[in-house]
C-alpha cells in the first residue's frame, strides 16, 4: 500500500543522510517536522518521475515512467543552486529534463536498501559534498 509520503520504508536512509547534512535528527520527527525542516534548511523535494509502471519497489522495475515538470519547477526558482539526484534512475532522467541547466546536477548514490554495492558510509560522505549548496 502505498503510504503517500517521500521515503517512507523504514530501511530507507534517505531521512538518515539528508538529517546528517543539516544537523538535524530527521528520523526522530513526524513527518509533517521532517519536511518543515527541508524547508527551512532552503532543501526541496519533488519526484523527477509523475508515474510509471512498476511492480515492486526496485527502480529497475520502472517501466514507461511520465515525467514532472522539472524544468518549469526548476524555473520558477530563481536562487536555485543545485538539483541532487537520489539514484541512478532519477539523475538519469532529471539530466534529461534540465540539460543545460544554470545549476549543478549531481547524481548522489541512491538512499534505498536495495542499492547495496555502497556501504552507508560511503553513502553519507557522498552525501555530505551537498553542504557546499546549501547557505
Amino acid at each position: 500500500m502505498a503510504e503517500a509520503r517521500y521515503y517512507a520504508h523504514p530501511q530507507n536512509r534517505f531521512w538518515h543522510l539528508v538529517g546528517k547534512l543539516i544537523e538535524v535528527d530527521l528520523p526522530a520527527l513526524a513527518y509533517e517536522q521532517r519536511l518543515a525542516a527541508l524547508n527551512a534548511h532552503r532543501i526541496g523535494l519533488w519526484d523527477v518521475i509523475a508515474s510509471a509502471k512498476r511492480e515492486g519497489s526496485l527502480d529497475t522495475a520502472i517501466r514507461d515512467p511520465q515525467a514532472n515538470p522539472l524544468r518549469e519547477f526548476t524555473d520558477s526558482l530563481p536562487d536555485l543552486r543545485a538539483v541532487a539526484f537520489n539514484g541512478a534512475a532519477a539523475a538519469r532522467i532529471g539530466r534529461q529534463l534540465l540539460d543545460a541547466a544554470d545549476f549543478a546536477l549531481v547524481p548522489m548514490p541512491s538512499s534505498s536498501p536495495a542499492y547495496a554495492a555502497m556501504p552507508l558510509a560511503q553513502k553519507q560522505q557522498a552525501w555530505m559534498g551537498l553542504r557546499k549548496f546549501l547557505n
